[in-house]
């Protein structure tokens, strides 16, 4: 959303089932090179409902990925989603820039649920919001205790934590970068992850609404182990649509189907919830993201439920790389995983 000429970052995931990291070099017209791209798996009792438990494996696997991608660059963002983070759009009077840095906290305090000393703020007035004598802000809360967390397991590995974005915007910068923004048209960005999935609802370039859903992956892997009595790892592996002993991609469908049924059924109560309170009568697309956009009949089903066009996002779109350095199968194979780790590398430092 906010570009400037400083310094690249290097883009950070970490997420609850694996860390991915992205680094971009920007080239002439504003396109972007692949520098570093890398995916590590992360054990599920790692990171639990967004919360990291056990700091030291995360530290540990942030570290191998540097190792093995040899990373130079010491400037990092991560992003943070889930219950400790709020985003609100708020109307607030006209003011200048700088009566506005003042007032902000005390006009946080009546719209966000936590202690206002706990909490990190920033916030962004929205371009042509203004109608006289108001403007319209969004502000974004985040327990400081959480972005402690994650900045804490980068400064272990002898990074420094340069930038904290939030998942949702870091999934719009991404999309962005690819695509052709098309003013009037509206937008569901969907980033399914392995616990939480992120929606943020777009009008060209204006993001209209957010959410976090406890709804992943994860939900998919747990369905298989208990119809078929499987481990973790043997039902992530049907998932993905390996042969497992002696099962099949075939007995997993109905149940991979079944939970997609389910899914849909949450993001239309979101959905719905979203034109009903925003003024908005209709969502025109949603493009689907993160390492559960792939499962298999997804995409599919929740085009016969909503009636809409429905497409799984390609992060490297726009981005040129050298294919004796990068496999492009590989690449192809991780790229909806990589969306905020692009839409976090593709900043600078001394964002706003």
């Amino acid at each position: 959303m906010f570009f400037s000429k400083s310094k690249n970052v290097v883009g950070l995931d970490i997420g609850s089932s694996a860390v991915k990291l992205v680094e971009l070099k920007e080239k002439k017209g504003g396109t972007f090179q692949l520098v570093k791209v890398g995916l590590e798996r992360l054990s599920p009792e790692a990171i639990v409902d967004g919360s990291i438990m056990d700091s030291s494996l995360v530290v540990e696997t942030i570290q191998r990925l540097n190792s093995e991608q040899n990373v130079k660059n010491s400037n990092y963002a991560t992003s943070l989603s889930g219950h400790s983070v709020i985003i609100k759009k708020i109307s607030l009077p006209a003011m200048s820039p700088e009566e506005l840095a003042e007032s902000i906290q005390w006009e946080a305090e009546q719209y966000i649920p936590f202690d206002i000393n706990d909490v990190n703020l920033d916030y962004v007035p929205v371009a042509g919001s203004g109608t006289g004598d108001n403007v319209e802000v969004i502000l974004v809360a985040v327990k400081k205790e959480k972005i402690n967390d994650y900045t804490s397991v980068i400064s272990q590995t002898g990074k420094v934590p340069a930038l904290v974005d939030v998942d949702a915007f870091a999934l719009q910068n991404c999309y962005e970068m690819n695509h052709t923004v098309q003013e009037g048209k509206v937008l569901a960005l969907v980033n399914i992850g392995a616990s939480v999935t992120n929606v943020n609802v777009l009008s060209g370039s204006n993001s209209l609404f957010w959410r976090d859903i406890t709804f992943g992956g994860n939900q998919y892997t747990d369905a298989i182990q208990r119809e078929l009595s499987l481990s973790f790892e043997q039902a992530e592996a049907l998932k993905k649509g390996e042969a497992v002993a002696d099962h099949s991609i075939q007995q997993v469908i109905p149940i991979l189907n079944s939970v997609s049924e389910d899914f849909a059924g949450e993001l239309r109560k979101t959905l719905d919830f979203f034109t009903a309170t925003s003024g908005a009568d209709r969502v025109d697309e949603v493009v689907l993201a993160g390492g559960g956009s792939g499962v298999l009949n997804l995409d599919s089903i929740l085009r016969d439920k909503f009636g809409i066009p429905v497409s799984i996002m390609n992060p490297f779109q726009n981005i040129s790389f050298n294919e004796s350095e990068f496999n492009p199968e590989w690449v192809a194979e991780v790229a909806p995983s990589m969306a905020i780790a692009v839409g976090l590398a593709i900043r600078k430092l001394g964002d706003a």
